[in-house]
């Protein structure tokens, strides 16, 4: 058999590379699928911050700004520590972007505050000065969707089955329950709940009020969202 092999080295060739890529699979596969799982800490999002992330895709917000921090130092000492594949388990689509027009956005829960988000959605100049990103005072307007976001909960609970209403383990050993509603009125109360924590560190007055008619302007949305990146 090997003197044969050794006689037509296409044939060799051939069962080499087969050989080396299963051996690469039974490596990498096991491997890859045990990153992909969720890291300790990662959480799935609320109905609020669902609807503050759709609010971040329907206005393009990725096309500036990465949720992606590369292992480099340079990124690591500006942006916090690295990316891990398990960070992403519970996010549908993906929204690593592609450019950086503006700062990363992975961990910026870390070190942005609600009052900042809330100046700087209204008028980042006066926040960056220089800043060339445009202003989206509509979103103090806007109402979010609260009845999409909890279609989103239940299509991902179902069929991906994220862990909403169970225990989930965090970094400091303790566990957090994320909350999913049984309808849409209990979904908006989750939600609404949620949203006055939000609005006690805004100033906007026309925020705080539409909040307390039971409304949800899209900006406490969206930064219920930016706050859960972490």
């Amino acid at each position: 058999m090997f003197h044969w092999l050794e006689k037509h080295p296409f044939f060799f060739a051939v069962g080499v590379f087969i050989v080396i890529s299963f051996a690469g699979l039974v490596e990498i596969l096991p491997s890859f699928a045990q990153a992909s799982r969720p890291v300790i800490g990662t959480a799935p999002y609320s109905t609020l911050e669902l609807a503050g992330r759709q609010v971040y895709i329907k206005n393009s917000c990725n096309a500036c700004h990465s949720q992606l921090i590369r292992p480099f130092k340079s990124e690591t000492d500006r942006y916090g520590h690295y990316s891990l594949s398990g960070e992403y388990a519970y996010d549908r689509p993906f929204l690593w972007g592609s450019k950086r027009t503006g700062p990363d956005l992975m961990r910026v829960g870390n070190y942005r505050t609600t009052d900042w988000h809330e100046n700087h959605m209204k008028d980042p100049q006066s926040v960056v000065p220089g800043s060339i990103m445009p202003a989206y005072r509509w979103m103090f307007t806007n109402k979010a969707d609260i009845e999409t976001a909890f279609a989103e909960q239940l299509t991902v609970a179902e069929y991906f089955s994220v862990p909403y209403n169970q225990e989930v383990p965090m970094k400091d050993g303790s566990t957090k329950v994320v909350k999913m509603g049984k309808s849409v009125a209990e979904a908006k109360e989750l939600a609404l709940e949620e949203a006055k924590a939000v609005v006690a560190d805004m100033k906007d007055q026309d925020v705080k009020d539409a909040v307390a008619r039971g409304e949800i302007p899209e900006i406490v949305a969206l930064i219920a969202y930016m706050n859960s990146l972490k």
